[in-house]
C-alpha cells in the first residue's frame, strides 16, 4: 500500500535507505523527520517539506505513516507538529502537496487541517494499468496561523 499512495518503485534496499537518512542533518534547504512509535520505539513514518520555491516562499509538504503507525492519529498529530512548526520558525507562506485520488484517507487529513485543492492534475500516475489524478493542495501560513484545528 505505501508504494501505491506514494507513487513509489517496489525497489527497496534498506541499506540505503539508512545510508541516505544518515544525511538529513546535512541538508539546509529541507526538513526530514523521523515518526517514531514511543512505546515501542520504531520508526513507523517521516514527515518531510521539501523544494523550496523561492518566488512564492513555498515549500513542499509530505507525509508516509506505514502499516505498524496506521489508526492511531500519527499522521495528523505529525502533520500538525510539522505545519506548527514551519510557519512558526520560517518565513514561508504556503506548504503545499499532491495527493492520488485513490489515498482519500489522506486527502481527508489535509482537509481537516486546513489544505485546500488547487487544482488537479489528471491522470498524472499510471498504476496497475490505471491512470489517476493527481490533488494538488496548499495551505497558506495566514490560514494556518489563524485556524489552527
Amino acid at each position: 500500500m505505501v508504494l501505491k499512495y506514494t507513487g513509489s518503485s517496489p525497489e527497496y534496499d534498506r541499506d540505503k535507505v539508512y545510508d541516505w537518512y544518515s544525511t538529513r542533518n546535512a541538508q539546509t534547504d529541507r526538513l526530514d523527520l523521523a515518526i517514531i512509535d514511543k512505546f515501542q520505539s520504531i520508526l513507523v513514518g517521516e514527515v518531510v517539506v521539501n523544494l523550496y520555491d523561492v518566488k512564492n516562499e513555498s515549500m513542499n509538504f509530505r507525509i508516509l505513516i506505514g502499516p505498524l503507525g496506521r489508526n492511531r492519529g500519527l499522521g495528523t498529530e505529525a502533520t500538525r507538529l510539522m505545519l506548527d512548526y514551519v510557519f512558526k520558525n520560517t518565513n514561508l507562506n504556503q506548504l503545499t502537496l499532491s495527493v492520488f485520488a485513490f489515498n482519500p484517507r489522506a486527502k481527508k487529513i489535509y482537509e481537516k487541517v486546513g489544505f485546500v485543492v488547487d487544482s488537479v492534475d489528471k491522470n498524472d500516475l499510471e498504476f496497475e494499468g490505471e491512470r489517476i489524478d493527481s490533488i494538488n493542495m496548499k495551505l497558506s501560513k495566514e490560514d494556518w496561523m489563524n485556524n489552527r484545528k
